[in-house]
């Protein structure tokens, strides 16, 4: 039933055997929260199954779902035939209009909605006062879009239902579990889901040394650089010239940044590289020098431990939980193999967990590369990312190193 309508069963739902769900004479079944809260009036549903409510056709089931918004429905035994060896355990026959998306405020609520965003509905004028008055100016209706039916998708999704679980929530990193509680269209929903279980079917995380070693070359060349005795800074704070030329130089950066690469403040991968290494503990600042830390000193020459250590730093840390959050879902979305639309599939995410830009209008792509773009240079510097720095985000695409070091990172992100 979920996955017929788009749903994501973040709501409580209950069955009951007859020909309504509130019906006195019906027989409940309990959803495992009913239980665990001690509800009493019912059978736990795991403890009862199909065929034994619907045994003879014409015999009904009532399913209610999101006791707020009110879903009812009623399935009714039409037959009873042989089951094939290798068919599908669940088919959808047939289907008409999108599924109503999450919290759309029921029956009334989701009629008002599909005429608010269709122009060509005899009550779209109407449906768009109605909806601005009942929801607030700030609020977009197609924030609510239903799902659109898809009989071919949704057949798809139903053949995978023993292959794909249901996400544990419980069992996230607790800024993903945020993320998964605070999104609010089901589309959205629907996107952070198959990331996550595409990350959590991927099997153990192996890495070579070979790999680590190219991978975490520009961080190692940093750290040889600076070496036990150190760099003098200049008294703004930053590389000397002689330094940032040899790292334009040595590193290759000449494809991907303009000007002459002797000037920190003018040459932003340099500058990046040096930040975020102190961001990640490898380098510190001491009285006016840069200086290697107990853990870029033990990590210098051991490349493996070097490539754990900058996964489990990821997404760099900011103050700005917007920054943080596009960092984050940057990582889900490499280690889910996003390889396309990057920076738009995080923008719909976030835009769907309700960010907008002071205008009121959802985050556009380039607000989220700009927003995670500390993160995405952590990821270009380690190859995780492929692509030239002069082109529109979008047409960046992760690498198969970057899919493994994204998934390191959240494997190994505290709860």
């Amino acid at each position: 039933m979920q996955v017929t309508f788009g749903w994501t069963d973040s709501h409580l739902h209950g069955f009951a055997a007859g020909p309504e769900f509130y019906s006195a004479e019906a027989e409940r079944y309990l959803c495992p929260f009913d239980v665990k809260e001690g509800e009493d009036e019912g059978t736990p549903e795991e403890q009862v199954r199909l065929d034994e409510v619907l045994a003879e056709v014409g015999d009904t089931l009532a399913y209610a779902y999101d006791y707020g918004d009110g879903w009812q429905h009623l399935l009714t035994l039409e037959a009873v035939l042989p089951r094939d060896e290798g068919v599908p355990k669940a088919v959808c026959a047939g289907g008409e209009r999108g599924g109503p998306a999450e919290d759309c405020g029921g029956v009334y609520s989701y009629e008002l909605i599909s005429a608010a965003i269709d122009p060509a509905n005899p009550n779209h004028a109407f449906a768009v006062i109605e909806f601005a008055e009942t929801f607030g100016d700030q609020v977009d209706p197609r924030d609510y879009s239903p799902t659109p039916f898809d009989i071919d998708q949704v057949n798809a999704t139903l053949g995978q239902l023993g292959a794909n679980p249901a996400i544990d929530v419980m069992g996230l990193p607790a800024p993903l579990a945020e993320i998964v509680r605070s999104v609010r269209s089901t589309d959205g929903l629907r996107t952070v889901r198959h990331l996550i279980a595409t990350v959590d079917q991927a099997g153990p995380i192996h890495v070579d040394v070979a790999m680590a070693k190219r991978m975490v070359r520009p961080y190692v060349w940093l750290l040889d650089r600076v070496g036990s005795a150190g760099i003098r800074l200049t008294s703004a704070g930053y590389l000397p010239p002689a330094h940032v030329a040899a790292a334009f130089a040595e590193l290759g950066l000449k494809d991907e940044w303009p000007g002459r690469g002797n000037r920190e403040a003018d040459t932003w991968p340099v500058l990046h590289l040096r930040e975020s290494a102190q961001k990640m503990g490898l380098v510190r600042k001491h009285r006016g020098d840069l200086r290697e830390t107990a853990n870029g000193r033990a990590l210098r020459g051991d490349p493996i431990a070097l490539w754990w250590h900058l996964a489990r730093r990821m997404p760099l840390r900011s103050a700005d939980p917007f920054e943080f959050q596009a960092g984050l879902l940057l990582l889900l979305a490499i280690a889910g193999e996003q390889a396309d639309d990057l920076d738009a599939t995080i923008a719909h995410i976030l835009g769907s967990i309700g960010w907008a830009l002071p205008d009121g209008m959802p985050p556009t792509p380039m607000d989220t590369h700009i927003a995670g773009r500390d993160t995405y240079e952590v990821l270009r510097r380690v190859g995780a990312i492929a692509g030239k720095r002069h082109v529109l985000p979008s047409a960046e695409a992760p690498t198969a190193e970057g899919v493994l070091f994204a998934r390191a990172a959240l494997h190994v992100w505290p709860g």
